[in-house]
């Protein structure tokens, strides 16, 4: 959308406080996302009129990752819209502008991120994930003196703003690093064991991973902490990208069944294939896949043999009060089919930032590092009950806590959901964690009691 593109207006407008935003007197994170008869129009005059603050994003609206960088794309409309519905950021509304970064190589990236400081003056960047070293954007808005929110999921975005925070204090991971999934996956099953929904068979897992920083860092985490939870890791095997024939991987998993099979490749076809070779002579092995399985092209391809698969994600609209009316809201806005999922990223963040300027007294452009340092300041000190959970960010590190592992209450970190798939025509179930599970744990029906 070209900055002078007007928003349209939303389906749902709302105002029930009308100085929500326009003093910054927001006194429950939660009374924004968290409740849908908020978004109600009870006070016309909330909405802004003043200035517009530009805001920018950077994402791959084109290529193989569109279907996730359009639904980020409407994650930050929606929000935007929403929040100018309040009032804005001091009666001044959001002016949201938009960047392709495509196959999202680091150049591509920086590029993208300059045009969005150079060519609309944007007071903060408000992303999803881009793949690439995960440092490139944080540069240009070290440089520029601005806000950073994204999603990247990478344990290099703790280590960057670690190694310098003076220079990278306005960059910021709204979710927690990949590193986590590891540890989460452990506990995970730690907790069905402990609950007594299922028993291991043996103590051995088959890790498999595909090359990249992202599949490397998770199965890694698994195989360094997997003797503290008592499981030996029998097979570790890197596969190919594309990885549709899996004969020789199954193989050996049929030769050595493992309790588990931990899948860190995360192409939604690549792991749909896994599971229809596995099923005509199936291990009993509970089988945790990453990400692919929460894309409906995953579903397509495997079919009933995708029943009982379980898949986790860091980051994700909760299937409970607020995630749903999210959801409802959302669909109601960009379609039956949009992916709320991943628009929840951007939506949470978008909020987080807005509210951090108006309690800092406003944004800053580009160049404004006094001001901006103070909305990153309260950012660093917020606690946000969003659609996905709650956001705190480490302090020095600037990256969402993640529930349970690293902190024990609920109120304090981002749910590190897990999800089963019951019947592949419908939505996957939300088992875990408490308290946000929606539903029961199913034992998958290719193991046999």
């Amino acid at each position: 959308m070209d900055r002078d593109q007007k928003l349209q207006k939303p389906n749902v407008i709302a105002g029930t406080r009308r100085n929500f935003l326009i003093k910054g007197g927001l006194t429950s994170a939660a009374a924004l996302t968290g409740m849908p008869a908020m978004l109600l129009s009870m006070n016309g005059e909330a909405r802004a009129q003043g200035e517009p603050i530009p805001v920018g994003q950077c994402g791959p609206t084109t290529d193989f990752a569109a279907p996730d960088g359009i639904e980020f794309k409407n994650g930050l409309m929606l929000a935007c819209e929403e929040i100018n519905a309040l009032g804005g950021i001091l009666g001044r509304p959001l002016e949201p502008s938009f960047e392709d970064t495509a196959q999202m190589g680091d150049a591509t990236n920086v590029q993208a991120a300059q045009r969005l400081v150079d060519r609309y003056g944007a007071h903060a960047i408000i992303n999803g994930y881009n793949i690439g070293s995960g440092a490139a954007i944080q540069e240009v808005a070290a440089d520029a003196g601005i806000v950073y929110v994204h999603y990247d999921t990478t344990i290099g975005h703790n280590d960057l703003v670690k190694s310098n925070p003076d220079r990278y204090w306005g960059s910021f991971q709204g979710d927690p690093a990949e590193y986590w999934y590891g540890p989460g996956f452990l506990k995970f099953l730690q907790d069905l064991e402990t609950n007594k929904e299922w028993t291991r068979p043996n103590n051995k897992m088959a890790v498999i991973l595909s090359a990249g920083v992202y599949a490397s860092n998770i199965a890694n985490a698994v195989k360094e902490q997997a003797a503290a939870y008592g499981w030996e890791i029998s097979l570790f095997e890197t596969v190919s990208v594309p990885a549709s024939e899996w004969g020789p991987t199954l193989a050996k998993i049929r030769q050595d069944p493992p309790a588990v099979i931990c899948i860190t490749h995360f192409l939604p076809a690549d792991l749909g294939q896994f599971c229809v070779q596995f099923a005509p002579n199936p291990t009993p092995s509970l089988i945790y896949m990453q990400y692919g399985p929460s894309i409906p092209a995953f579903r397509d391809i495997a079919k009933e043999a995708a029943n009982g698969i379980i898949y986790a994600t860091l980051v994700g609209a909760l299937q409970d009060e607020i995630g749903t009316a999210f959801e409802t809201r959302y669909k109601a806005r960009f379609g039956e089919n949009a992916g709320h999922n991943s628009g929840a990223q951007p939506y949470d963040g978008a909020y987080v930032w807005a509210t951090a300027a108006a309690l800092a007294g406003g944004t800053g452009e580009p160049g404004e590092f006094d001001q901006n340092r103070k909305v990153a300041a309260r950012m660093s000190s917020m606690i946000w009950r969003g659609v996905t959970g709650t956001t705190r960010f480490k302090p020095l590190e600037n990256a969402a806590y993640t529930y349970p592992t690293e902190t024990n209450d609920s109120s304090l970190g981002m749910p590190h959901q897990f999800l089963q798939i019951h019947d592949y025509t419908k939505g996957p179930g939300l088992i875990a964690p408490f308290p946000y599970g929606a539903t029961k744990f199913m034992m998958p029906p290719w193991i046999k009691a």
